[in-house]
């Protein structure tokens, strides 16, 4: 199959899931927002509005489209490329490394079709992400296709952080009573040993520590076994792994810190030693609690 032929599937696929899902409707946009909307030539665009007029899917009256029935999986192509579940994955973790790489910053303002472009994905995965995204009140949608990142201030922080508390506090008591024979023991002697790996390195891998700490936190909740705990590490990856609007000026000492304190957690846990891990945990938590106030308000200021 040649390449042109292949991106014109790919789209009739695309406008499908469009149309489907209601984010194309009647009448269609004009050929040339179309275009723009999935990064393709005029040329491509009249080919695929004729595909679909050949089907019955859309009928021409003017100079617009209109839809005459809603297209079915089989009006679609069997493409060689990536699912859109495949596409989502893909495009979360590009959405995050654009923040943990500040290309987007707080008040930032962007387009759902210029990420999809930046990330080569669909429209349709741009905007079902950042529709699920918008319930943690961090980003706003401005107009129909663009959005802007919010700012943060010292509410937000200390309400997140006592749910933060709330859910490993008990998923913390909940780890203390594992069996001896769960394998998450033996995650947790590995979690302390990668510590302290880290730890000896740091002066040059201090920007390694927001994955060891997504791995930490997402090990402690995972004794709780609940899956609504689990999706809870979302919103705590976005703002503390990937430091949303965060002051950077004290990032190798913040962590450094960090490290010290999960080290202390670990060690109590491995021992099953729960107050010393509880109070550990606590300590823990005042400390990042703190830290992102004070970030937020050197921001602020």
């Amino acid at each position: 199959m040649s390449r042109t032929q292949n991106l014109r599937q790919n789209v009739v696929n695309q406008m499908i899931d469009g149309i489907v899902q209601g984010h194309i409707r009647s009448p269609l946009p004009s050929q040339a927002a179309l275009a723009e909307m999935y990064n393709i030539s005029r040329t491509t665009v009249r080919h695929t509005l004729a595909y679909f007029s050949q089907l019955g899917v859309l009928e021409k009256v003017n100079d617009s489209y209109v839809i005459l029935r809603m297209p079915q999986v089989a009006d679609g192509f069997e493409c060689i490329n990536s699912s859109l579940d495949d596409q989502a994955k893909v495009f979360e973790r590009a959405f995050f490394q654009m923040i943990n790489q500040k290309q987007l910053r707080a008040g930032d303002s962007f387009t759902e079709l210029q990420l999809a472009r930046t990330v080569n994905v669909s429209p349709v995965v741009v905007r079902e992400f950042l529709l699920r995204f918008s319930r943690y009140n961090l980003i706003d949608n401005v107009r129909r296709g663009q959005w802007c990142m919010k700012r943060l201030d010292r509410s937000y922080a200390e309400q997140l952080f006592e749910l933060r508390q709330m859910l490993e506090t008990h998923a913390l008591s909940r780890f203390i009573n594992l069996p001896a024979h769960d394998e998450r023991w033996l995650q947790a002697k590995e979690l302390l040993s990668r510590h302290r790996q880290l730890r000896d390195t740091i002066s040059d891998n201090y920007r390694l520590f927001s994955l060891l700490d997504r791995d930490f936190h997402g090990l402690i909740l995972s004794a709780a076994n609940n899956l609504f705990f689990n999706q809870s590490l979302e919103i705590i990856s976005m703002i503390f792994h990937f430091h949303y609007q965060w002051d950077e000026s004290d990032l190798k000492q913040r962590n450094i810190i960090a490290i010290e304190e999960h080290m202390a957690i670990l060690s109590a846990l491995i021992c099953r030693n729960d107050q010393d891990a509880a109070r550990e945990l606590h300590c823990h938590l005042d400390t990042a609690k703190q830290s992102m106030i004070n970030s937020i308000q050197q921001h602020i200021a």
